[in-house]
């Protein structure tokens, strides 16, 4: 087996360290994300020990489906969470539109695994550049073609993310984001 993963071993600790930059306030962070994907439970450990260094409380919450994520926020909101991370699966992935809706009516910032979710008026998301893994991915593809074994080629880590921020959002929410973070960002939406 060989290949590019989406995956990489720090970057559920730094999605919650930068909600905790955009919501400095935070002590409480809600945790949304799909039970049955094996990645909530490797997504929860790490979680917790990220939490724990950065001096906050985490709710989870599994996801059922669409038409339960606003009853599924609420239960979060009824534990006082401050905001909200979704967890990247495909899962949130596939029902982005509806999981950016339901904190939103609850006025919880919520950060989220990518930029579409940001696009469509999530508050921000930190993800593993697709365009990135595309392009190294192809790389491989070559590599095989040209009589490489599949074998013989390691399994890549992502080394490439992308930070993405909606002003818009933040300032609906009132909060406003360092401007620290906002150099850091990869995409700023107004």
């Amino acid at each position: 087996m060989t290949g590019v993963s989406a995956l990489a071993s720090d970057y559920v600790a730094k999605s919650l360290q930068l909600l905790k930059e955009t919501v400095p306030g935070a002590t409480r962070i809600g945790v949304l994300g799909h039970g049955p994907n094996p990645t909530f439970a490797i997504y929860r450990r790490q979680l917790e020990a990220a939490a724990t260094t950065l001096s906050l409380h985490l709710e989870f919450q599994e996801l059922a489906s669409p038409p339960d994520f606003e009853g599924d926020v609420a239960a979060l909101a009824g534990k006082a969470v401050s905001a909200v991370l979704v967890m990247h699966q495909p899962f949130t992935f596939n029902n982005g539109a509806q999981l950016v809706k339901a904190p939103g009516k609850r006025q919880l910032p919520a950060m989220f695994g990518n930029r579409e979710a940001v696009e469509a008026g999530g508050l921000i998301s930190y993800a593993v550049s697709v365009a990135d893994v595309f392009q190294r991915s192809a790389v491989y593809v070559d590599k095989i073609l040209k009589g490489a074994k599949p074998a013989d080629l390691p399994v890549e880590q992502p080394t490439k993310f992308e930070l993405v921020i909606n002003l818009k959002t933040a300032k609906a929410h009132g909060l406003t984001v360092a401007p620290t973070l906002l150099a850091r960002a990869n995409e700023v939406i107004d």
